[in-house]
């Protein structure tokens, strides 16, 4: 207890540090980081994890405040870490912290109700405040996102249609990424859908165009951010997608 003459605390004496989890693949950007958060007499940086399930096991077991974490990890998407914490840990708020600026990618975290988006290329500065300001209950992206998010909204209320990419794809598009993102080849998509490898190649190159992907690793993230296909063991597998008779 405090003596009548002492002075009043400060917000930081009466308030605990935030307990932060940095969930990274990269060492180096780790180690960067924590040297950044140990200045900050608020945030204490209770762990470090560099894959899916050294991030659950840590974060069920230290119960953080707020989850630092990147998109891509090792054989997981980060985006599913996202919806395993709100189970392990559900009062922690999550930032994704990513150098993934494309449209697709912040919709999917924004869908997947992350409480923050930060660029690596952000400051030091806004990242501290992304911490504090989710830590309060707030959402926070970056100058970088916020931008694009505004700009992305007004093409789409232009447009008068939904901002949902998938809008854009037809059905056959759809099979076709489902499968692709499952591990099939051109050759054999095509002997599924009854169609010619040219005909797939066509659907695969205007579904990747219109959806913003450049390679099979991006039709993969996309198509499990969208619930296209689901995990089986160590791969992946489509969702139920009927061989309609569309072109």
């Amino acid at each position: 207890m405090r003596k009548g003459g002492d002075a009043p605390p400060t917000p930081s004496e009466a308030r605990a540090p935030l307990k932060l989890l940095l969930v990274d693949d990269h060492t180096i950007l780790r180690e960067g980081l924590r040297s950044l958060l140990e200045l900050q007499p608020d945030l204490h940086l209770v762990g470090e994890a560099g894959t899916f399930e050294e991030a659950i096991e840590l974060a069920t077991r230290l119960q953080p405040d707020v989850v630092l974490t990147d998109i891509g990890l090792p054989g997981r998407s980060g985006l599913l870490l996202v919806r395993e914490l709100r189970k392990v840990c559900p009062a922690a708020r999550i930032v994704l912290l990513t150098a993934h600026a494309s449209e697709e990618y912040i919709r999917a975290g924004l869908d997947a109700k992350v409480d923050g988006y930060v660029l690596k290329d952000s400051g030091h500065a806004e990242l501290v405040t992304a911490i504090r300001t989710v830590a309060k209950g707030q959402q926070f992206l970056c100058k970088a996102v916020a931008s694009r998010v505004l700009s992305t909204y007004l093409r789409g209320a232009d447009r008068g249609s939904s901002l949902d990419p998938l809008r854009a794809v037809t059905a056959r598009e759809r099979q076709v990424l489902a499968r692709i993102a499952s591990g099939h080849s051109n050759k054999v998509v095509a002997r599924e859908l009854n169609l010619s490898v040219k005909t797939i190649e066509k659907h695969r190159a205007n579904m990747m165009r219109k959806l913003g992907l450049h390679n099979a690793a991006d039709i993969t993230r996309f198509a499990l951010n969208h619930e296209l296909v689901e995990r089986d063991g160590g791969g992946v597998v489509a969702s139920e997608l009927p061989n309609v008779a569309v072109r």
